[in-house]
């Protein structure tokens, strides 16, 4: 019986955990991305245009 319970949990649970998961690689991988664009164009006044 307790097998079920936990097996429910972790059904119901993952949609969140999996959203939270892909959410932080998104922001990591875009943090990165942003950080190598600035370096790589260094000194180019189109940076300032940048939000």
């Amino acid at each position: 019986m307790a097998g079920a319970i936990v097996i429910v949990i972790v059904l119901l649970l993952s949609p969140f955990i999996i959203t939270i998961s892909l959410a932080a690689v998104a922001a990591a991988l875009g943090k990165l991305l942003t950080d190598d664009a600035e370096q790589r164009h260094e000194g180019s006044s189109l940076i300032q245009t940048n939000v």
